[in-house]
């Protein structure tokens, strides 16, 4: 083993080490960000070489969590801007994500699958597909796997009150008794991620340091950190680097 990869081992298992014991969270959010600029500087022309090696990547990430304790995972793969690229770069990478989410619901894997994101802009065939994951890994006991198809956190809250609007209106409801019911926690239980706890801490890749509307509505309590690290380069030690810039952190919740 070279020099470096025995001090990045050694690195690795110090920072696991010094987790045994920490508040770690229990809700992860990922922006996995950065895959086509991992192809470019690796020389490909075709971007969608980034997507495929940031797809093969993410099974690796769902271990380290499952490792660590973490029973809720977010994965933002496709937001509802990215649905507007030139079809030539769309049509694969919608592919790359329905085969990896076909991957993660296989017979065997411990993850139960949970689609957020407005699936309905999304082509039919890869609808059926996602849902049928959904409905596959239904009874798993692993960690909840949100995956965040066609997502925006705009796009969430939109949909959250049309939700709470059709069902208030199914109720015979009047308008006055409609606003009287309308609240934080109303709009709360129509959220894609409903009856799940917000995320603790979200994980950006790639050097941006903005959320670009992910979870706009859960993460006004969650910590933050950034990585310049592409998504198919992020690391284990990466991730538990993480984890424990989280355990460090005071969280206040406002007070």
């Amino acid at each position: 083993m070279r020099l470096p990869a025995l001090l990045y081992r050694v690195y690795e298992k110090r920072l696991a080490r010094d987790l045994v014991g920490a508040d770690l969270p229990h809700h992860v959010g990922v922006m996995l960000d950065g895959n086509r600029r991992w192809a470019r500087e690796k020389g490909f022309t075709d971007p969608n070489e980034g997507h495929r090696a940031g797809a093969a990547h993410i099974d690796q990430l769902l271990e380290w969590c499952t490792e660590s304790g973490i029973r809720v995972v977010t994965l933002w793969l496709l937001s509802t801007d990215n649905l507007r690229r030139p079809l030539a770069e769309l049509d694969p990478l919608l592919q790359i994500i329905t085969d990896v989410v076909d991957e993660l619901a296989a017979p065997g894997q411990p993850w139960k699958l949970r689609m957020v994101g407005a699936l309905d802009r999304l082509p039919a065939p890869m609808q059926a597909r996602l849902s049928g994951a959904e409905q596959r890994t239904a009874g798993r006991e692993g960690a909840e796997v949100n995956i965040a198809v066609g997502y925006g956190g705009r796009q969430e809250i939109v949909d959250a009150v049309k939700s709470l609007l059709r069902d208030h209106v199914a109720q015979g409801q009047t308008l006055e008794e409609v606003i009287d019911g309308l609240n934080v926690e109303a709009i709360g239980e129509h959220l894609y991620t409903s009856g799940q706890r917000d995320p603790d801490l979200v994980i950006r890749t790639s050097g941006e340091q903005r959320i670009g509307g992910f979870m706009m509505w859960q993460s006004v309590h969650t910590e933050f950190w950034f990585c310049d690290a592409y998504w198919p380069d992020f690391r284990r030690v990466d991730f538990l680097r993480a984890l424990r810039d989280y355990a460090a952190r005071h969280r206040r919740f406002g007070n």
